[in-house]
């Protein structure tokens, strides 16, 4: 497994963010955490990242320790609210980006991952803090896909894309799938879950509820998509 999160417990001013949460993703695979705001979705993350502190639990990435900064080599991760240095250009911004995963600046690439996510080159020379949500999501985007690494973490990466760059992107991530890359996703977008992920996992109120195929989650709920699946899930759970 390329990540592993066992028994993990989270707290906050003592409340229990994440509950006991078991977790397991593959290589290669696609894997979508969905839940509700609040869910502890984007703590999850955080945590595998070490970027929180758990409070009990173990995690692990490519069977070392999650806190070994050696075991985040090959991580790329886009956070759910992305916000870029203001005093950087776009291009510079990328740049940069590339020399921390220590992977080649080409800028003709750079160009044409661009056009791939429907995103004019000619931004690159504009200011960040002048983008727009939209665009700025799109440069996070092109900067984790290329960065060269194979395990990508990605809290929300849809949120602000319209549906022509959900499309693109979307076709960008089949593409890095081809070469074996893993996808680690948050999303609230359930369509996207069921039509990407080859495993899910739901978490609802900082615990699992759900872990498996999207196949199999509709079928446990006995739904025809994954919306209503969801839906059953966490009422049943909740009365």
């Amino acid at each position: 497994m390329i990540i592993s999160c066992q028994q993990v417990v989270k707290e906050y001013a003592g409340t229990t963010v994440l509950d006991k949460v078991d977790l397991e993703v593959a290589q290669g695979e696609f894997f979508g955490l969905v839940g509700m705001n609040g869910s502890g979705k984007s703590t999850l993350i955080k945590s595998i990242l070490d970027l929180v502190s758990i409070d009990s639990g173990e995690i692990s990435i490519r069977q070392l320790s999650h806190r070994m900064v050696v075991a985040r080599k090959d991580v790329a991760y886009l956070p759910d609210r992305f916000s870029p240095p203001a005093h950087l250009h776009a291009l510079e911004f990328i740049q940069y980006m590339l020399r921390l995963h220590g992977s080649v600046s080409d800028k003709e690439k750079i160009i044409k991952m661009l056009e791939g996510l429907d995103l004019d080159p000619s931004i690159l020379k504009a200011s960040v803090k002048k983008l727009s949500k939209g665009m700025t999501q799109k440069l996070g985007l092109a900067s984790c896909l290329l960065s060269g690494k194979k395990l990508l973490i990605l809290d929300e990466p849809m949120s602000g894309l319209d549906p022509r760059a959900r499309v693109l992107f979307k076709q960008q991530l089949a593409r890095l799938k081809s070469q074996d890359v893993t996808i680690f996703f948050s999303s609230h977008a359930l369509a996207d879950v069921e039509e990407m992920a080859d495993t899910m996992a739901v978490l609802h109120h900082g615990v699992v509820r759900f872990s498996g195929s999207p196949e199999s989650f509709k079928q446990q709920y006995k739904s025809e998509s994954v919306e209503q699946a969801y839906m059953a899930c966490v009422e049943k759970r909740s009365r």
